[in-house]
């Protein structure tokens, strides 16, 4: 569970972010980010002054907010009437979290809050979240550890004349009994994804919406990400690009797997991906542009001569080779063009340099760094090697 001395020094952290923006309290009512501050994801207010203490407003359940939190104060959530006077006239600008807020919930608090202008602190809010504290790596560290450990078993149950959702149905079972949460939460509007990917060959490099590099067949339009009900073939990669979410942390990693042998295609640009891991992962240092790092993979990808598969099908690639991780798959800063910000120490990092061949597969790699003085720190410690079965 949270420690009220990590809950006090993000409030802290918020706080100073809102004096300098002369911003006069933030209300945070997305689940997670009322979970990354007060430590419980209850339905739930968190009203944070830019001076004194926070208030978090339970709606349900407040027996359980109050066990879990180390927030003092703790009220249910006011009728309509008395929710305005808590709020002081002082209180003239009001951040809010416009990038994940309905419309519909914007429209409530201004009618609740008359008078006040409402500000947009996303970028505050993500970037302060970005920065892992020792407490966050020590738990994203454990996540990982755990991960790796279900992905060392898949030699053991990965058989010829499997289906893709085969595969994924047992490894998934392997990851819940591991305690896996399953909730893999993303901030981006119209992203969803199952836990994570099995799949193989061909169906691997269709492409689709998921704004990743892979995306699968799904088993229906109405379902078209993850494993299909192909019976998976030989001589072709397998991919499984998985999370694992544990005390909320998640923790995402690729590896491949193979019934026979590879071509001299797919071994290339297998090797290519682990030289592009080992650039970005070494130059993940406080102060080194995101930008920059994907436009040095991507130059290793063109010096290769894969720069049209690279992170995509042709056509359809992505602009990016890493992505933030933490309490969302999605959070800042990515590894990608137009990311013009430096990195920051305690950052956590998933690279995942992939190459799609559509008709053919899709072969490549992902680990979890953290940023450092040194360069990435690993989290997932899983070989990269290819596993030829």
């Amino acid at each position: 569970m949270l420690t009220k001395m990590e809950s006090e020094q993000r409030i802290i952290r918020l706080q100073t972010e809102l004096r300098a923006k002369g911003i006069d309290g933030a209300l945070i009512i997305y689940p997670i980010d009322v979970y990354y501050f007060t430590g419980t994801r209850q339905t739930a207010t968190l009203w944070v002054p830019a001076e004194g203490r926070p208030v978090l407003f339970v709606r349900k359940s407040l027996i359980r907010a109050r066990e879990e939190s180390p927030i003092d104060e703790i009220l249910p959530f006011p009728s309509s009437k008395e929710f305005p006077a808590l709020f002081g006239e002082d209180v003239k600008k009001v951040g809010f979290t416009f990038d994940v807020a309905p419309v519909q919930q914007y429209n409530y608090y201004v009618k609740l809050l008359p008078g006040r202008e409402f500000v947009d602190i996303s970028a505050i809010n993500r970037e302060l979240r970005s920065v892992k504290s020792p407490w966050e790596l020590e738990q994203m560290h454990a996540s990982g550890d755990r991960l790796c450990e279900v992905f060392a078993q898949i030699p053991q149950f990965l058989k010829p004349g499997m289906r893709e959702i085969d595969l994924a149905a047992e490894f998934e079972c392997r990851l819940r009994k591991a305690g896996s949460e399953g909730y893999v939460r993303m901030r981006a509007f119209n992203l969803e994804l199952f836990q994570g990917l099995a799949v193989s060959g061909m169906h691997a490099a269709q492409p689709g919406f998921f704004d990743g590099p892979v995306t699968g067949r799904g088993l229906s339009a109405a379902s078209p990400l993850g494993s299909s009900a192909e019976v998976i073939e030989r001589n072709v990669p397998i991919v499984m690009d998985y999370t694992g979410i544990f005390n909320g942390y998640i923790v995402d990693m690729t590896r491949v797997f193979v019934f026979g042998s590879l071509g001299q295609e797919m071994q290339h640009a297998f090797d290519t991906a682990l030289e592009i891991q080992g650039y970005v992962a070494e130059n993940l240092i406080p102060g080194c542009i995101c930008e920059e790092l994907f436009a040095g993979a991507l130059e290793r990808a063109e010096k290769a001569g894969l720069a049209k598969n690279f992170m995509g099908a042709p056509g359809e690639n992505a602009k990016f080779v890493g992505h933030g991780v933490g309490l969302e798959l999605d959070e800042f800063p990515a590894i990608a063009q137009g990311f013009k910000v430096p990195l920051q120490a305690g950052q956590v990092i998933a690279i995942e340099p992939k190459f799609v061949f559509p008709g053919l597969g899709v072969i490549g790699i992902e680990n979890d760094f953290a940023v450092s003085d040194n360069g990435g720190v690993r989290i997932t410690k899983l070989k990269d090697d290819i596993v030829f079965l």
